[in-house]
């Protein structure tokens, strides 16, 4: 069974964060990294394949990606299983069930994961002290619904071949721009066929036979258990997608 872990102690602190030095976040003041500093209580690990949040779950604690991949996902009772969004670093995580008071998905890594962890007991101070910050959780809750609204219109309304080409296409800008990928070549998004399928709403076999497609066209390398983007743009144009156009965003 794959395993969920808290760190002992931090081992990078919130003035040190790697992801604070990329321009795609915005900075904070000295006083809003004060409380970010004192708001997070440690850090903790998960393996690739560990859930370490679950639908109905209550928790007591938020996360924001430090390094890794995971996704949100739901189930139905038969075992199907579809997965809603993927979660790169600097994304929070668990927001659901510490405001809403349970999850009502759950999260799964994706590669092996650091999370820093943040108590939830502290969210009101955060609100009552820190309007630029509560600003930054509204922005980011409003961020993933923007996401869930695209990831619908192609569920319905895309081919299949449009829907792999804005899946790949998406993710690859993701990662991109928190710099993962930078200076080393092509993006390795770390996913297997069945992913694909799950978010999709496809059959594997369909899927395979879509993302061969793909192949076949010189805009994706498949390496089994993770996928290369060569041709981004072409991707993105397949899928008759613009692109995300974010602008600076928060990072908490």
């Amino acid at each position: 069974m794959s395993l969920v872990l808290p760190s002992s102690g931090r081992r990078v602190s919130c003035e040190q964060c790697p992801l604070r030095t990329l321009p795609t976040f915005r900075d904070f003041s000295a006083g809003e990294l004060k409380f970010v500093s004192s708001f997070k209580t440690g850090e903790m690990t998960a393996e690739s394949g560990a859930v370490f949040l679950t639908e109905g779950a209550h928790s007591a604690q938020l996360f924001t990606v430090l390094s890794g991949w995971a996704f949100r996902f739901k189930m139905l009772d038969d075992g199907r299983r579809q997965i809603l969004n993927y979660v790169l670093p600097g994304d929070l995580v668990g927001l659901q069930g510490s405001v809403i008071g349970e999850m009502e998905h759950s999260v799964e890594a994706l590669s092996p994961l650091v999370l820093c962890v943040f108590q939830r007991d502290r969210l009101d101070e955060l609100f009552a002290n820190h309007p630029g910050l509560a600003f930054d959780v509204t922005w980011l809750a409003a961020r993933e619904e923007r996401m869930l609204d695209d990831h619908l219109l192609s569920l319905g309304r895309r081919s299949a071949l449009e829907r792999a080409a804005y899946l790949l296409a998406f993710l690859h800008e993701r990662a991109v721009s928190v710099g993962l990928g930078k200076g080393q070549g092509p993006v390795s998004i770390p996913l297997t066929q069945q992913h694909v399928a799950d978010t999709l709403g496809l059959s594997i076999v369909h899927t395979n036979k879509t993302l061969r497609k793909l192949t076949n066209k010189g805009l994706i390398r498949w390496l089994g258990r993770s996928c290369e983007v060569l041709d981004a743009t072409e991707l993105a144009r397949v899928a008759g997608w613009e692109g995300l156009g974010e602008p600076v965003r928060p990072l908490i």
